[in-house]
């Protein structure tokens, strides 16, 4: 098990079908954090449904309540998807808190972390097309999730239409410059060395020179496409990716039957889509 001073966590989206879950927790169970920041939208209460709550999702709660009673310092950060949250704003138990940001001082640095859906302008004025865009997205991973099961079958490699689609478009590539140039600046104008995101699932670490000041972003990506977290050691971040075939020791049986699982799950979605 890695030592790990700080760990960041956004986008996991627990109760969708893009939600990789089961790999997040072997990561989970692979390093011992001294803090740890889930940076928004952990569960997707926007999407949430009885119909689809697996055992791997709730695997991944009971984890973080063993991480609590363990005295762990964490930290909820609120995000859009489960913005139903910052009604607790404020809510300890132990060392968890919910929060709507964070501001800690990191050898010395002030650190800003926030989910960053308040500088989406969609959010802020159409949330309604919004939450459209997100039953859409979802509906993309459950049709990407489908064709990577008959890849798999098959001896093919796994592939991501979402990222591949979001990489090509001008127009996404333009909103993710944007987001990063209006939160560079205000981190800069508050005298912070780091600012730590997630909601545009697109991870990354760049420092920017704005006057005479130096902001680091950094962006923790996400568990649907990306599969990554942020981890802050010895005065250095780094930009943690999941690679599965490292843990074979944490494979379970339960984690073989996923495909079937998974297949058996999407069809009954089409047939309730058809309805």
């Amino acid at each position: 098990m890695r030592q790990v001073e700080l760990v960041v966590v956004s986008d996991v989206h627990l109760g969708t079908y893009g939600c990789n879950a089961k790999e997040l927790l072997i990561y989970l169970k692979s390093i011992d954090p001294k803090i740890v920041v889930l940076n928004g939208d952990i569960i997707d209460i926007w999407q949430f449904s009885k119909r689809y709550w697996p055992k791997s999702h709730m695997k991944i709660i009971k984890h973080v309540l063993k991480w609590i009673s363990e005295g762990k310092e964490i930290y909820y950060v609120t995000g859009n998807h489960d913005e139903m949250l910052r009604k607790f704003k404020g809510f300890k138990m132990g060392k968890f808190v919910i929060v709507n940001k964070v501001i800690l001082t990191l050898d010395g640095k002030k650190t800003w972390f926030f989910h960053g859906d308040v500088f989406d302008v969609t959010m802020q004025y159409s949330k309604w097309i919004a939450k459209l865009g997100g039953v859409g997205y979802d509906l993309l991973i459950l049709i990407n999730s489908f064709i990577n099961f008959i890849f798999e079958k098959i001896g093919r490699n796994k592939m991501s239409f979402s990222k591949k689609i979001k990489n090509s478009v001008k127009g996404a590539i333009k909103y993710i410059n944007r987001f990063e140039s209006i939160v560079v600046e205000i981190a800069s104008s508050n005298n912070f060395k780091y600012v730590v995101c997630g909601h545009i699932h697109h991870p990354k670490i760049e420092k920017y020179k704005i006057g005479n000041s130096k902001v680091t972003y950094l962006n923790s990506g996400d568990w649907i496409e990306n599969l990554t977290a942020l981890e802050y050691n010895n005065s250095k971040w780094s930009i943690y990716y999941h690679d599965s075939s490292k843990f074979k020791k944490f494979v379970s049986t339960d984690q073989e039957k996923s495909y079937k699982e998974l297949y058996n799950e999407m069809m009954n979605e089409f047939n309730m889509i058809k309805k």
